[in-house]
């Protein structure tokens, strides 16, 4: 992703950052001395940080949901109940209860529960279902499972293959009408009668023990099962809630971000309560309702991705743009060209952009308020040279590798020790792939990222772009393998290689498959095609746009050119005798992409 926004930060914009400093020093050493938790006998993590919240606001509203408003008493109370029954029900310490269900106070009360009681929540993606869903359970061997009723569907589907006890297997309802579906327990019921005590577990949970897996698009094209700790969660809560944000009572997070992803769960949950302040949720994001939801909930945060605030600034222009108590927000992904313009619109003071892989050890935090950049970091990082065609970092004649120039691009790597340790996935094999020995210097240690960063002076970074199999399109990681795995499950199809193209003024990257046909073009049904996909895969994951190959080039080692692909992309004068096809919002069917259709898609007529 070019970014012709790369302004260096110089000496005189760090000064006039001084009184800023200044001012935040009393709470980045109070937010440092939360966040480092060393003594492995130190009580902590996300039940007793929720605890120690209550404590300090127990009135003030702790969850938002629709007309629903839960104080930190009475959201402490309901997750204790359920954690009681849990407890009655023979769970405790490491043991993985699955979660599968939408944004609601009920999925973060039973994530509360769970972790209180020293047990780990397998926080599956809504949009999973059939073979993926069945992997992601299998991969971390839960002993229950609590479902939404809105998922009912989608997990019985697929409950034969998945060994839980019926038992453990918990229901909660939606909006409490309809009847407790066969095979289930109605977990609210069930723990209705449980003392509404803090459970003794809570104070018996240390920063090694995990809190959450979190799932991450795997380039074997299922998804890994990253291990998120309690002490991960204390360093998040308080970087991003106390030192980045300055949170406290009387403010408001409103985020609609999926609570599956490690930015809405840990980053943005996280920050509300590490300031005691309450936590607005959305079932799904809508931009129409958007501001609507701000000024009823009185956020003074939001939690976003870059593509929410595209959105956004898509919406017609209204006198109330500025009507709302918005002074900050948290997230990643917003791009340079929409950064200036949405602050002014919107009336917005501090853009706190962040990086940070769920499944990694680093994090960057835009502290300062400088625009463009993810900000800094307070790990030791490098920026390195790599290979373009393998995505591998390259190591020079003496066997070390390379640190970029300032100023320059490179794969960022990010150093493994004590004070950033690296939890890694469920499968030792993940692991071996992600981390690199011997960088700089013998016997060191550091986690390939596999993202391009630039660096821009005085420490801080700016993201540039995903490398390697995966790519980012509506605030979600898509595996290009899984998308290449399900098209060659199609009958007519006999090669496919997908990756990710841009299109002028979107964020991330749309999907793009290049696919050779078992026998010819002719027999290739493009509605019936689109319809495979989005039977299979999930919304985000459907290619956009399609390219027919009769053969595909790959080279030396047989690895298909993806690079050139990307490149000619959906460019019909860069593409040969290939005929291109984009499915086009609004549309049920793939369609030619002529000169015309390309000029439409680039001017923007189309909004994707």
């Amino acid at each position: 992703m070019s970014n012709s926004h790369s302004e260096m930060i110089t000496l005189g914009m760090m000064l006039r950052k001084v009184p800023t400093i200044v001012r935040a020093l009393p709470r980045l050493v109070r937010g440092i001395r939360v966040a480092n938790i060393t003594d492995p006998d130190q009580p902590c993590g996300l039940g007793w940080t929720f605890e120690q919240a209550t404590q300090r606001n127990p009135e003030g509203a702790a969850l938002l949901f629709g007309d629903q408003v839960l104080s930190y008493r009475q959201a402490n109370q309901h997750a204790n109940r359920i954690a009681h029954h849990l407890q009655a029900q023979g769970i405790g310490k490491g043991d993985v209860v699955a979660l599968f269900i939408e944004n609601r106070p009920e999925l973060l009360l039973t994530v509360l529960a769970v972790a209180k009681v020293g047990g780990i929540c397998a926080m599956l993606n809504t949009a999973q279902t059939q073979a993926v869903l069945v992997h992601s359970l299998t991969l971390v061997n839960p002993v229950a499972i609590v479902v939404g009723a809105e998922l009912v569907d989608a997990y019985d589907a697929v409950r034969e293959q998945v060994a839980i006890d019926p038992q453990r297997t918990w229901y909660v309802a939606d909006q409490q009408v309809a009847p407790v579906p066969q095979g289930y327990i109605d977990l609210m019921a069930a723990s209705a009668d449980c003392s509404t005590d803090n459970p003794a577990s809570s104070q018996q949970i240390y920063f090694n023990d995990p809190c959450f897996y979190i799932y991450t698009s795997g380039t074997t094209g299922l998804p890994k099962a990253g291990i998120f700790k309690h002490g991960r969660w204390m360093k998040s809560s308080a970087s991003f809630g106390t030192i980045a944000l300055d949170m406290g009572p009387e403010d408001v997070v409103y985020c609609t971000l999926p609570l599956y992803h490690a930015t809405g769960l840990c980053v943005c949950w996280g920050s509300a309560i590490a300031g005691a302040s309450g936590f607005a949720i959305r079932r799904k994001f809508s931009a129409s309702q958007f501001w609507d939801d701000v000024r009823k909930f009185n956020a003074t945060t939001l939690g976003y991705v870059g593509e929410l605030c595209r959105y956004l600034m898509d919406q017609p222009p209204s006198e109330r743009d500025r009507d709302n108590r918005v002074v900050k927000m948290i997230g990643n992904g917003l791009r340079p060209g929409v950064w200036g313009p949405f602050k002014e619109r919107f009336g917005v003071g501090h853009i706190c952009e962040l990086y940070a892989a769920s499944d990694g050890n680093i994090g960057f935090t835009n502290v300062l308020n400088f625009d463009n950049t993810i900000g800094f970091s307070l790990m030791h990082w490098a920026l390195v040279d790599y290979a373009h065609d393998t995505c591998e970092p390259i190591r020079g004649s003496n066997g070390f590798m390379r640190e970029v120039q300032k100023g320059g691009q490179g794969l960022l790597l990010a150093r493994i020790d004590d004070k950033a340790p690296f939890d890694g996935y469920t499968d030792p094999e993940k692991n071996r792939k992600v981390v690199l020995s011997d960088v700089f210097e013998k016997g060191d240690r550091y986690f390939n990222t596999g993202d391009l960063l630039r660096s821009i002076g005085f420490g801080h970074a700016q993201f540039v772009d995903r490398l390697g199999d995966t790519y980012r399109w509506k605030g979600e990681n898509v595996s290009t393998t899984e998308v290449e795995n399900i098209f060659m499950q199609h009958p007519q199809i006999t090669e496919a290689v997908a990756y990710g193209v841009e299109i002028a003024n979107t964020n991330g990257r749309a999907g793009m498959a290049a696919i050779t046909p078992s026998e010819s073009l002719a027999t290739l049904d493009m509605q019936a095609l689109l319809q495979f996909a989005q039977s299979q895969m999930p919304a985000y994951a459907v290619p956009l746009f399609l390219r027919v190959k009769v053969k595909m080039e790959t080279t030396g080692t047989f690895k298909y050119q993806k690079v050139r692909l990307k490149e000619e992309a959906f460019d019909p004068h860069k593409v040969g005798d290939d005929p291109l096809y984009a499915w086009l919002p609004g549309s049920d069917t793939y369609v030619p992409v002529t000169v015309q259709v390309l000029a439409d898609i680039q001017s923007g007529k189309y909004r994707y």
